[in-house]
C-alpha cells in the first residue's frame, strides 16, 4: 500500500538530493501515485535546470536564494525557454528571490499533514526551512543534516508529532528501518524511536572516502580534485570534501544522537568500503539488524516520501544480487588519521551550541580548501581549534539555547575560523 504524499515541496531541487527526489516522484507517477510538486527551491547556479523542473512538473511557485540583482528576470527568461523547448506552458505564477525565499516558499505552500517537504539544501542555511517545514505540520524528509546538528533541541522541539521527521541520509534511514524491524509492537509509524531500552548501540558505516588506508603524512598535499573523487557516492562538493575528512561522519554521529536519543558514546563508526550495509543496530541480546542495499540515494529518499510504507522501486533502484559472488568487509576507523569523529563526540558533549560551532567552522574551512586558501590537512585542525575556544551558550538551567544563541555561536565561529585560515595562509605563503 502506498503512503505517497499528496503534495511535495523540494528544497535544493537542482542538487544531488533534489534531482533524485524528482526522479522518485516521476517513478511514483508511473505507478499512478504521483504527488503534486507544488514548490521548488534552488540556490541559483543552475537556473536552466530549475526552469526545466518547474515546467516538467507544472510547479506554481519557485524560490531562488541567490541575492544577485536581476535573478527574477533571468528565471523568467529560463522558464520561457524551457516551456518552448518542452512544448508546455510556463506554470510558475510566483518567483520568490533572496536568502529567505525557501522559508517563504514553505510557508506559502499551505501544507498539511499528508504533504511532504524534502530538505535537500546543503549547509546550516537549511535550518530556517527545516523549522518552517515542521511548523506547517507536514512530513519533513530531512537530508539537510546540518540543520539538525546546528539546531539540535530547537528542531526536536519544533516537531509537532512523532514521526514528522523522516531521515533521508542513508545511514539514518538504515537505522530507522532497523529499529522498526527490531520492535515487538506492530504498526510502528515513527523512525525516531526514543528511550529504547533494548538498544545497546548504533553502528554507523563509512565508506572511508577517497583517502581510506592512507597515513596522515601521505595526505599532506592532497588536492581538491583528489578530495572530490569519492569512490562510491556522487554528491555535492561540500559533502564530498566532508566525506574525505570524515567530518561528514562526525556530523552524522551527532544527527543519530539527536534523531534516536542514543548517547554518543553508544554510537560506533566502522569503515565499510562497499557501502552496501548502510548502518546497523545492535540490541542488548547481541543480535544486530543491518539494512543492506546498493548505494543509491533514491531508496532512502523514496522512504522519506512514503514512510512507513515501502514503494515499489523496480526499474528505478537495483536490488542486491544475492546469487552472485560478493564480499563485504569492515574495518575500524583510523581515528589518528581521521580525528573528525572524535571531535564531533567532544563537541556534542561540551554544550548545545558546540555542534553549531563545529559545523560553521568546517563550512568556512572547506570553502577555503576548495578555493585554494587552505590545505586539506588543515580543515579538521581549524575545526578543532575553533571548537576548543568556544565557551558555549549559557541558557537557564534545563533550557535549550535559543535560535539567537545558535546564530550568535555560528557567527562567532565563522569569524574565528576565517581569522585562523588567514593566519595559516600567511604562514604557508
Amino acid at each position: 500500500m502506498s503512503h505517497a504524499p499528496a503534495r511535495v515541496v523540494v528544497l535544493g531541487s537542482t542538487g544531488s538530493i533534489g534531482t533524485q527526489a524528482l526522479d522518485v516522484v516521476t517513478h511514483l507517477g508511473s505507478a499512478g501515485r504521483a504527488p503534486r510538486v507544488v514548490g521548488l527551491a534552488a540556490g541559483g547556479s543552475r537556473l536552466d535546470l530549475l526552469a526545466e523542473q518547474a515546467v516538467s512538473f507544472a510547479v506554481p511557485r519557485i524560490a531562488v536564494s541567490s541575492s544577485e540583482g536581476g535573478v527574477a528576470a533571468r528565471v523568467r527568461t529560463a522558464l520561457r525557454a524551457a516551456a518552448e523547448r518542452l512544448g508546455r506552458p510556463d506554470p510558475v505564477a510566483e518567483i520568490l528571490v533572496g536568502p529567505d525565499s525557501p522559508v517563504e516558499l514553505v510557508s506559502r505552500a499551505e501544507l498539511a499533514q499528508e504533504d511532504t517537504v524534502v530538505n535537500g539544501i546543503t549547509g546550516s542555511v537549511g535550518l530556517g526551512p527545516t523549522l518552517a517545514a515542521l511548523a506547517t505540520g507536514a512530513r519533513l524528509a530531512l537530508a539537510n543534516k546540518e540543520s539538525l546538528v546546528v539546531g539540535g533541541a530547537l528542531v526536536r522541539s519544533a516537531a509537532r508529532r512523532p514521526g514528522q521527521i523522516v531521515p533521508v541520509d542513508s545511514e539514518h534511514s538504515a537505522i530507522a528501518q532497523a529499529l522498526a524491524s527490531g520492535r515487538h509492537e506492530r504498526g510502528l509509524t515513527s523512525p525516531a524511536v526514543t528511550g529504547r531500552s533494548d538498544v545497546r548501540r548504533l553502528v554507523l558505516t563509512a565508506s572511508g572516502g577517497p583517502f581510506r588506508g592512507r597515513s596522515r603524512a601521505e595526505l599532506a598535499g592532497v588536492t581538491a580534485e583528489q578530495a572530490l573523487a569519492h569512490p562510491t557516492w556522487a554528491m555535492g562538493p561540500v559533502v564530498t570534501v566532508n566525506s574525505s575528512t570524515l567530518v561528514n561522519k562526525g556530523l552524522e554521529l551527532i544527527e543519530a544522537h539527536l534523531l534516536f536519543d542514543i548517547d554518543p558514546a553508544d554510537i560506533t563508526v566502522v569503515v565499510h568500503p562497499q557501502s552496501v550495509i548502510h548502518s546497523m543496530v545492535e540490541f542488548i541480546d547481541g543480535a544486530t539488524i543491518a539494512q543492506a542495499s546498493p548505494p543509491d540515494m533514491r531508496l532512502p529518499i523514496a522512504l522519506g516520501l512514503t514512510w512507513p510504507a515501502r514503494p515499489d522501486l523496480a526499474g528505478l533502484v537495483a536490488a542486491n544480487q544475492w546469487d552472485e559472488p560478493t564480499a563485504w568487509t569492515f574495518e575500524p576507523l583510523d581515528a589518528e588519521t581521521f580525528p573528525a569523529v572524535d571531535l564531533a563526540r567532544s563537541a556534542v558533549a561540551a554544550s548545545a551550541t558546540h555542534p553549531a560551532v563545529l559545523n560553521a567552522a568546517n563550512e568556512q574551512a572547506v570553502d577555503a580548501f576548495l578555493t585554494g586558501r587552505l590545505r586539506w590537512a588543515d580543515i579538521v585542525e581549524i575545526d578543532a581549534a575553533v571548537v576548543s575556544e568556544h565557551e558555549g551558550a549559557s541558557p537557564g538551567r534545563g533550557e535549550a539555547p535559543s535560535l539567537g544563541d545558535v546564530l550568535a555561536a555560528e557567527t562567532w565561529a565563522r569569524r574565528r575560523a576565517d581569522e585562523l585560515i588567514i593566519q595559516r595562509a600567511g604562514r604557508s605563503g
